[in-house]
């Protein structure tokens, strides 16, 4: 692997822009490229089998652009195909239900943990079965929350509406102890002040986004893959397999800054 290769970051659809925008905030000077399946989103209301076909599909792609790093910023696709990825790939390979268990059991003081995330990924079991296995003494509620989601990408992220949305979904967390919550979505850090408002100030929020990028630092520096900052400036491509105009309006949103040209691919070719 060359250290100068570019990170691939993979998601079915805009979600995963949070994941990019903390890995580039994290490691300015690496080049990336992500890759939004936009034609087949969402990936919740598919099967298992069907994800993990159409991970791999979006996961080959990016490996033909010489990728050092596939971060998988999707938590369908994380709980569902992270072992059939691992095995296809030369590259190491990283989701993002670990590393957010991780933080949570290392953030958590003795109360509970809750999990928000969209009704499939509560569905898997993904995030209860890791944090079980990493925080075996913390009870564990998982929350779907399924609006978060248009609300993130319609740009309401702040005032009456998501307040209302947030409340009925989360209030009654604040009479279950909970004391760490994980963003178990990669929409929903575009949500996360809302989120704290309302869950109140003594529960840490984790952002499974900032999750991974720390274990991203970590491991591109015990495998010397980091690039050096004196190279030239870091390069970023943006790929989508549909309707790439709405994807650029929305991705711009997400990343805080202008994204350029978006490319459009066709994953069957």
């Amino acid at each position: 692997m060359d250290a100068d290769a570019p990170i691939g970051v993979f998601d079915s659809g805009v979600g995963g822009l949070t994941v990019l925008r903390a890995l580039t905030a994290r490691l300015p000077d690496e080049h990336t490229i992500y890759l939004g399946d936009t034609a087949r989103v969402p990936y919740g209301t598919r099967s298992g089998e069907v994800v993990t076909r159409y991970a791999l599909m979006s996961a080959r792609h990016l490996a033909r652009h010489r990728i050092k790093l596939l971060v998988v910023a999707c938590n369908t696709v994380s709980a569902h195909s992270l072992p059939a990825l691992a095995s296809a790939l030369p590259i190491p390979v990283l989701g993002v239900i670990e590393p957010g268990a991780q933080l949570a059991a290392a953030r958590t003081r003795g109360g509970a943990i809750a999990i928000l995330g969209t009704p499939a990924t509560i569905a898997s079991g993904a995030y209860q079965r890791t944090l079980r296995r990493l925080a075996p003494l913390a009870p564990v509620i998982a929350r779907a929350c399924p609006l978060f989601v248009p609300l993130a990408e319609e740009g309401w992220t702040d005032g009456e509406v998501p307040r209302l949305v947030a409340e009925r979904y989360l209030a009654d967390l604040r009479r279950a102890r909970v004391d760490t919550a994980v963003l178990g979505c990669t929409h929903y850090p575009l949500l996360a002040r809302t989120i704290a408002e309302v869950l109140g100030p003594e529960v840490a929020i984790v952002d499974s986004a900032e999750a991974i990028t720390r274990s991203v630092s970590t491991l591109l520096r015990e495998h010397g893959l980091l690039r050096e900052s004196g190279d030239s400036a870091a390069r970023h491509r943006t790929l989508c397999t549909d309707v790439p105009e709405r994807f650029r309006s929305v991705a711009e949103r997400f990343l805080g800054r202008p994204v350029g040209e978006v490319e459009l691919v066709d994953l069957a070719t």
